[in-house]
């Protein structure tokens, strides 16, 4: 009955067609409904990730999938992803000062914090070259985490060795002490570089250390590390886009790629 093949005919096309009301279009005509801007649309359509939209949502479909080029995107996901990676640093610092544990979980946090707001920096799109940065972003600022109490240590043993020093060396005169402390406290220009260079060389190896230092527990803590870093490159990744089309509306869809 001719009734009934036009019901069999919208059922067919349910999944991808709207006719009638539920589309900008004319009652009298068949239209897709964009699934991204939700218009109309009565001429052709594209699939993207199994989603009909429009042509000009296929182009920003691409265009998310383009890998940035320009300077100035990768230096705001630096400078996001930074201050991702410093507050999950004091997160992560947090943990270990106050509760007196080294909850490694932190370090998947910290990783999809930087991968987070680098993606957001970026609008959404990614790269090779936005991985590397998160991932470098995540291991310093897990290193930075553990900086604090590193430090805190070695300025202890250095009082230590100090009060040791002043007690063995009790008997001696001061005038040459007194030089000594004058001299050393107009360090040249090179020195506080180079100091600064160790410094920024000791907390690099930091979780190193930590991982090193605390075997065979310390295994656990890398694998978290790396859980994290990973974290970070499947975030900051090239979006995968796929486009099919484009295809005329009625139309049965093929799999031809656009």
């Amino acid at each position: 009955m001719p009734g009934q093949e036009a019901t069999e005919h919208d059922a067919l096309q349910f999944d991808h067609v709207i006719a009638g009301a539920g589309a900008a279009a004319p009652a009298d005509k068949v239209a897709v409904v964009c699934a991204a801007c939700r218009a109309s649309i009565e001429t052709e359509y594209f699939h993207v990730n199994g989603n009909c939209v429009c042509g000009r949502c296929r182009s920003l479909a691409e265009s998310v999938a383009e890998t940035p080029r320009a300077m100035t995107p990768f230096v705001k996901a630096a400078a996001y992803g930074l201050g991702a990676g410093v507050a999950g640093a004091v997160v992560y610092y947090a943990v270990m000062a106050i509760a007196h544990l080294e909850i490694g979980i932190v370090a998947v946090l910290i990783g999809y914090m930087v991968g987070y707001a680098i993606r957001r920096a970026i609008g959404g799109r990614g790269g090779l070259r936005f991985q590397v940065l998160a991932v470098c972003l995540t291991y310093g600022s897990i290193a930075l985490a553990y900086a604090p109490i590193a430090i805190q240590g070695a300025v202890d043993a250095g009082r230590a060795a100090r009060s040791a020093k002043t007690a063995s060396a009790s008997g001696k005169t001061t005038a040459a002490a007194d030089g000594d402390s004058a001299s050393a406290a107009k360090p040249s220009g090179g020195t506080l570089l180079l100091g600064v260079a160790v410094l920024a060389g000791f907390v690099a190896v930091l979780p190193v250390l930590v991982v090193v230092g605390s075997l065979p527990s310390g295994l656990i803590s890398a694998f978290i590390i790396f859980i994290g870093m990973r974290q970070a490159w499947k975030m900051t990744g090239t979006p995968r886009v796929e486009i099919l089309g484009p295809f005329r509306v009625g139309a049965v869809p093929s799999t031809t790629s656009a």
